[in-house]
């Protein structure tokens, strides 16, 4: 029984990618996992995904780059102001500027560089590095 199927996708793709497989297959698909699937794409962590209907809920073709060194869920999901993402940077990030923490914010899924930009504060989901 899965509880949370994004916690349970990202924990998927790191294991894929830390045993060397290329692709695997991530269901049950949902709006959330796709959103993340494509930032990750944006910043060149998955090469490519693909989603496919299959009856019972959908899944998700994906490719996996080697370049991608640890992913996860983030729990509690912690809410973030814009002046606060330096303090969790440093929790979930190895480096300085060397990963990506994802957020959903009230204009939609994004990095927090993108909310910094913007402004904006949200609630924590994710980390890629």
């Amino acid at each position: 029984m899965q509880n949370d199927p994004l916690s349970d996708a990202l924990s998927k793709i790191n294991n894929a990618a830390m045993a060397g497989r290329r692709e695997i297959v991530v269901r049950p698909a949902s709006k959330l996992v796709g959103r993340i699937l494509k930032i990750m794409e944006e910043h060149g962590y998955v090469e490519e995904f693909e989603y496919i209907e299959d009856g019972r809920g959908g899944q998700f073709r994906v490719r996996i780059s080697p370049t991608i060194n640890r992913c996860g869920a983030i729990k509690p999901r912690f809410a973030v102001k814009r002046d606060q993402m330096e303090k969790y940077e440093s929790r979930y990030l190895p480096a300085q500027d060397f990963g990506i923490l994802i957020v959903t914010t009230n204009r939609g899924v994004m990095t927090h560089t993108d909310a910094k930009k913007m402004g904006i504060g949200g609630k924590l989901l994710a980390y890629v590095y």
